[in-house]
């Protein structure tokens, strides 16, 4: 038990000890009933000589090193995704040399990896087309495919801002889907992760949205491995998980209720892509192992410890949630440092940052409480708190 001072919401300083939670202990053998794919944070190099708001540069060798820790815990790689930054400080070229970096540490560990393909080399304006939007994608694509990676196929702010109606959608999506040459992830991310994506697949009103992106599904079912949907909606995921094509998988990217969409009811269930499991994927991978024996209480009773924590670093803005992803690797020593490429570091206040100590720890998810503690001090001094 280590004890230190934390600040608490109205700005006074008490004392907090740190639980007698003891870290999970995963199975070595692999979860079966669910496909969980992790969205994987970068590691910036605190030493580059490098201005870290235009061209932050990545720690390959931490950056890696997180990626084969997931894979030994059973987790799926989703690569270059928002949870990386992508669009937020990771731009496409520095995004395709993540892919090859990664996809060839995939192959060498046995597994699995689907990556980002998007527009955001394309920079959204009055001049933009749709045929530029349709090129944009098909490059991006390309590249994945002959890295060796599932795509998943992103959102597109430059297409949100051209299109005109759900016809936008469909054409481009129809298109880009009868040339991959296998199945895609599509990509439902809401405006709260990205306010420059409000009004995707042509409406703003969610349940016809809903329904111009079942249509393309439906259409082009064959070439559709699945989608994730992030709009922390419950009630949507499961309407749209229920009138899904036979073969075409959910996979949640509800950060608030995922234990719930994942274990499912007599309908189907969800499996995950979720940018929370970068944080808490020791506690993910023990409770899928839980629920593929069937023992949905203990599946229940893990991962219900990790919800607050994953609402606490969700919350609005909900964009900024990356900055608490990575303070949680710092915590438990992944990597050394807690700087951000684009200096997103500064996008959580450090209440909300002793927030995040305090639920880990209560969630257990503090594998070694001590260097955590020192760690979470060393920030509060940064501080000025003693």
């Amino acid at each position: 038990m280590v004890s230190l001072k934390l600040p608490r919401a109205d700005g006074s300083i008490y004392t907090y000890e740190t639980s007698l939670a003891s870290p999970l202990e995963v199975p070595k053998t692999p979860f079966l009933s669910r496909v969980a794919f992790s969205a994987a944070h970068v590691v910036s190099d605190p030493l580059a000589n490098t201005d870290p708001l235009n061209s932050a540069q990545i720690d390959w060798e931490s950056t890696l090193a997180y990626r084969r820790h997931l894979w030994s815990l059973g987790m799926s790689i989703a690569e270059a995704m928002d949870t990386a930054q992508r669009g937020m400080g990771l731009n496409w070229e520095m995004a395709k040399e993540l892919i090859l970096r990664s996809v060839r540490e995939a192959n060498a560990v046995g597994g699995r990896i689907a990556c980002g393909a998007g527009t955001d080399h394309l920079v959204p304006g009055k001049d933009v087309t749709i045929e530029d939007c349709i090129a944009a994608y098909e490059e991006q694509c390309e590249f994945v495919e002959s890295a060796g990676g599932q795509i998943i196929l992103m959102a597109s702010r430059a297409l949100a801002a051209v299109a005109q109606g759900p016809e936008d959608y469909e054409r481009v999506y129809g298109h880009l889907l009868q040339s991959v040459s296998k199945p895609v992830i599509l990509h439902w991310l809401g405006d709260m992760f990205d306010p420059a994506l409000a009004g995707y697949w042509g409406n703003k009103d969610l349940d016809q949205a809903m329904d111009v992106c079942l249509r393309i599904i439906e259409k082009n079912a064959d070439k559709i491995d699945g989608i994730k949907i992030s709009l922390l909606d419950a009630e949507k995921e499961i309407t749209m998980r229920r009138k899904l094509p036979k073969g075409v998988r959910m996979y949640t990217g509800d950060d608030f209720n995922y234990a719930e969409l994942i274990q499912g009811d007599e309908h189907g269930y969800s499996d995950a892509l979720l940018g929370i499991f970068d944080a808490i994927a020791p506690a993910a991978s023990n409770a899928l192992h839980e629920l593929d024996k069937g023992n949905l209480e203990k599946y229940h009773s893990i991962l219900e410890k990790t919800i607050p924590l994953s609402r606490h670093i969700f919350q609005a803005p909900t964009y900024a949630y990356k900055t608490g992803i990575v303070f949680m690797a710092y915590l438990n020593g992944h990597q050394s440092h807690f700087r951000m490429i684009g200096g997103a570091e500064g996008s959580r206040s450090l209440i909300h940052l002793s927030e995040i100590f305090v639920l880990a720890d209560k969630a257990g998810l503090l594998v070694d409480p001590e260097l955590a503690a020192r760690r979470m001090k060393l920030v509060m001094e940064l501080s000025g708190i003693v």
